[in-house]
């Protein structure tokens, strides 16, 4: 399974290992892009994966196409060294050129051409163009496509066309946490230097909230892109124990994302029983309607309310905070676990058809 350290992947990788390895799968993960950190090499060890670091960048980390030119080999090799029975690419350009004897099962989790969609409205900018066809060759060579939430899949198929066989595998994390007391403090969570991720809106939105705003994750990102914080307090790139400590205590949990194609984050504050904020996109709709408070994803002064309006109601900042834990209750590592088998057992079955 292909990962990198940069992004959710890492989680949702790690996650779906351990979960693997229980049910007595093993599971080698091949790292892209920038390397892990001892501290992240300690969590792929405890969840039972080994872990192998290829010198080839994140297809969204380089202007030249060429330069991935070597992955198809890198991962074939891997592969082979390992004795896989299935290959699974966390990104439908990692799927280009893979000539594999086992089957091939692409997730996508993100990418470029999405990314301006939601993002900008659509259209690749200069030096971009060459993601649209090349994750639609990725897609077209898998024998299975997953992704994880029914509005990223839509939006999928909105940029690249029909995707035959694509089939949605909500993410999952690990149980419900036990609760403990709520603080008055207004939690998000994201690597806000992704303009995605809408950090610019919750920083804009801040002094205008009535408690305090902790912002935990990077501000600065590898490809040089910046988040200037004004009024959210950065509580800067935090260990996975970190942020759920905090997790744990924060009343409310606000996500701003313009684009998410699942969205972790919000899961494990739900989890924790933080009344949520979410920004109105198709995922967030879709998940977690009924359980949270939904704003324009451009308009600060929305968020504001909503946050506001949450701090000064305790009784309904705890029934939606109950409601999003409930709801989170559906979204386990074991449902997960048995849906993305299911997968592998289909595409298994796809290439014997085809070999026989």
């Amino acid at each position: 399974m292909t990962v990198d350290a940069v992004g959710g992947v890492w989680r949702y990788a790690l996650d779906l290992a351990a979960a693997l390895h229980g049910e007595g799968t093993e599971v080698l993960l091949a790292g892209l892009g920038p390397p892990p950190s001892p501290a992240q090499r300690g969590e792929a060890e405890r969840a039972g994966a080994g872990l192998v670091w290829l010198d080839v960048p994140l297809d969204w980390m380089t202007m030249c196409e060429a330069d991935l030119d070597g992955l198809p080999a890198a991962l074939r090799t891997v592969a082979e060294r390992f004795g896989a029975d299935l290959v699974q690419v966390n990104a439908p350009a990692q799927a280009v050129g893979l000539a594999l004897r086992c089957p091939l099962v692409v997730v996508s989790h993100s990418c470029v051409t999405t990314w301006f969609e939601a993002v900008r409205g659509g259209g690749l900018p200069p030096g971009w163009d060459w993601h649209h066809p090349r994750n639609r060759a990725g897609f077209d060579r898998a024998d299975a496509v997953v992704a994880p939430s029914a509005g990223h899949a839509g939006l999928l198929e909105a940029v690249y066309g029909p995707i035959p066989g694509l089939r949605v595998v909500h993410n999952g994390s690990p149980s419900v946490a036990q609760r403990v007391e709520k603080e008055p403090v207004v939690l998000a969570a994201a690597r806000w230097w992704d303009e995605a991720k809408g950090g610019r809106t919750l920083d804009l939105a801040a002094d205008a909230i009535v408690w305090p705003v902790m912002m935990a994750g990077a501000t600065e990102g590898p490809n040089g892109a910046v988040c200037a914080l004004a009024s959210g307090r950065s509580a800067g790139l935090l260990p996975a124990a970190e942020v759920d400590r905090l997790m744990a205590r924060a009343a409310v949990f606000v996500s701003p994302s313009l684009y998410e194609p699942f969205g972790l984050a919000a899961l494990e504050a739900a989890k924790t029983g933080a009344a949520l904020v979410l920004s109105d996109i198709p995922t967030h709709r879709e998940l977690w309607d009924g359980t949270a408070l939904f704003f324009n994803p451009r308009d600060a002064a929305g968020l504001a309310d909503a946050a506001n309006r949450l701090a000064g109601d305790g009784a309904l900042r705890r029934r939606l905070g109950d409601a999003a834990r409930e709801r989170a209750e559906r979204f386990t590592l074991a449902a997960q676990a048995a849906a993305m088998a299911g997968v592998y057992r289909a595409a298994m079955e796809m290439r014997m058809g085809r070999a026989a």
